[in-house]
């Protein structure tokens, strides 16, 4: 096979009408190989080719013999060295963190381990891991766009409703069955008609990057269903295509995105870069620990064999790199210019912030999106906290950045249920947030409004009236000074167990899922505190104030929609969103439409 020097620009594998340009960045590598391989059965590289050419630590080739469709995967040679940090192994074949699509996943053997799996990390694995690992695969890119173009909607006028692409729609009857579970199931007419008649404007699509199952799951029997553990950051998940080919895929998923333009509706994608999917020291090596551990990931400083995990996921990348600054921004940039999604919600947020230890809110990664062309004009939702100390910047973000404010989460949710959260507290959560915004010029928009989210709290443990186990819980944590999300933390548990199957809740109808729960608690509440109800008012408004909570709905009807009426009107007659648009809608399949309406909106009779 003709093998040329190549570019080594653009990193990745680059068709371009003619041939296929490779390039692979690792600074401390010694020789790089490039693997092909004829089908996704193939146990053995048809074709192996060193790289002929190294520029800025970048190992690149082209070949003008390949085509859309090759599979590929590298051997990357250095020093296999965990005590200080090197773990190259070309005996494991490892993907390119660059590849547009992924076209074949993960076959779990302990052959993908690094170093001899069972044994010390430091131990030295000389099995073949090719008939088990990744690969790689060459796309075309060309697609029919048509007249397609960002919708650019305005904060204040956004509702987002997330929404898993495959839990959204794999039990809904009114969706070709072939589509269900699928992006073209979401871009489905029914699909559509249901999210328009909402109201909302944007879908934000849990995890669709390639994501890996861990072998722990996959040995039970279990999958990563949530998919926050990326492992190709430009590559669609496959397994929500209705083909079976990764160039489909592709495709799939940029026609869904054009539908739902087409619909008036944006596409935001929550986004995993703060933690890949190869874990802490003792997982597997199969693509960024084998291409460059010391240089991708956040390590130990003192003891470089362990990584630094601020997210819970067993690592952390390391955006003190410039090549990983690098690996995201070109991601960010390949998903808006080439896929044409309309924001990112960034997993974990703080993570990305974190120059040395701690958070810096000036940090090079928000340096760099503020004066891109292309992403400082895209929405910006960041999740602001991770599990380091000082990870919890809720209002600490820059400009252009917007937050879920998880302020306003606590505050409505104790407001709900009774537990002390004052009227002035609410007031203020509802009004845009001033005390966290406003220092820093951003406007009331800024406050990303949210009740619940797919975090694991629903809706129905935000209404539900405690057990008494769990108000002396909060009793006693009055008396500690904690948080509510402290307190939340350690009450998951109790929630969890008390919907069990066989409990009294769990023999509710599920196939509506919050819709049920919520419809439950809220007539349960009513029931409880009808003869309350007016000195209740009296303790939480102000003279002259008026509120009403309605549920409106039947438990197997159409989506709730919640109303709260509270006084303060700008525009007399005039409903608005929470926080003048930034409401959210949460869970696949169900959503909660929370609004404010001022004096003037209040309708005769006081409701």
């Amino acid at each position: 096979m003709r093998v040329w020097p190549g570019a080594p620009y653009p990193l990745g594998a680059t068709w371009d009408g003619v041939g296929v340009n490779f390039a692979i960045f690792s600074e401390h590598a010694t020789r790089v190989e490039l693997c092909l391989f004829d089908s996704p059965d193939g146990e053995v590289e048809s074709v192996t080719i060193p790289l002929p050419e190294h520029t800025d630590m970048v190992w690149h080739g082209y070949l003008p013999d390949v085509r859309p469709g090759q599979l590929y995967g590298y051997r990357v040679h250095g020093p296999f060295d965990p005590e200080k940090g090197f773990r190259f192994n070309p005996n494991k074949l490892v993907l390119d963190p660059y590849t547009k699509v992924v076209g074949r996943a993960v076959r779990w053997d302990e052959s993908l381990f690094g170093f001899q799996y069972g044994q010390d990390d430091t131990t030295f694995d000389e099995r073949d891991s090719a008939p088990y690992a990744p690969l790689a695969a060459v796309i075309d890119s060309a697609f029919t766009w048509g007249d397609d173009r960002p919708l650019r909607t305005p904060w204040h006028e956004t509702l987002i409703y997330e929404l898993h692409v495959k839990g959204f729609s794999k039990l809904n009857p009114h969706i070709p069955e072939p589509l269900r579970g699928t992006y073209l199931g979401l871009a489905s007419e029914p699909a559509i008609r249901h999210l328009t008649t909402l109201g909302v404007t944007a879908v934000e699509l849990m995890p669709v990057h390639h994501h890996l199952n861990d072998w722990h799951l996959t040995r039970r029997g279990l999958t990563n269903y949530w998919g926050y553990n990326t492992l190709a950051y430009f590559a669609p998940e496959v397994r929500y295509a209705t083909s079976q080919s990764a160039q489909e895929a592709v495709r799939e998923f940029k026609m869904m995105v054009r539908a739902l333009h087409s619909a008036n509706l944006e596409v935001i994608l929550d986004v995993v870069y703060n933690h890949s999917a190869e874990g802490n020291h003792t997982g597997p090596t199969l693509s960024l620990r084998g291409i460059d551990n010391t240089s991708y990931y956040r390590l130990q400083p003192n003891e470089p064999r362990f990584y630094q995990d601020f997210t819970g996921c067993g690592n952390t990348l390391n955006m003190r790199s410039p090549r990983v600054l690098q690996l995201i921004m070109d991601s960010l940039r390949y998903w808006v210019n080439e896929m044409h999604v309309d924001g990112f919600r960034f997993d974990l947020a703080s993570a990305l912030a974190r120059e040395l230890h701690a958070v810096d809110k000036l940090g090079a990664f928000f340096d760099i999106i503020h004066q891109d062309p292309v992403l400082s004009q895209v929405k910006l939702i960041a999740e602001p906290w991770d599990l380091g100390e000082g990870g919890y910047q809720v209002g600490n973000f820059p400009t252009k950045w917007t937050e879920w404010n998880g302020k306003y989460r606590d505050a409505v949710r104790r407001f709900w249920r009774g537990d002390g959260a004052g009227v002035s507290e609410l007031a203020t959560r509802l009004s845009g947030s001033s005390d966290l915004y406003e220092q820093s010029g951003r406007r009331p928009y800024a406050s990303i409004n949210f009740v619940t989210a797919h975090d694991g709290f629903t809706l129905a443990g935000s209404c539900q009236l405690q057990p008494e186990a769990q108000r002396s819980e909060r009793r006693e944590q009055r008396r500690r000074g904690e948080s509510q999300s402290q307190l939340e933390l350690r009450c998951r548990g109790a929630d969890r167990r008390s919907t069990r199957p066989g409990s009294a809740r769990s023999s509710a109808p599920e196939h509506h899922g919050h819709a049920v729960a919520l419809g439950r608690c809220a007539d349960d509440q009513r029931r409880r505190r009808t003869r309350t109800h007016a000195a209740r008012q009296q303790q939480r408004l102000l003279p002259g104030q008026r509120s009403r909570l309605d549920v409106m709905g039947e438990h197997t009807g159409p989506p709730r929609v919640l109303r709260l009426y509270a006084p303060g009107s700008f525009v007399s007659g005039k409903s608005i969103p929470c926080c003048a648009g930034a409401s959210f809608f949460r869970d696949a399949g169900f959503a909660a439409r929370m609004s404010w309406t001022l004096p003037g909106s209040i309708p005769p009779g006081g409701k």
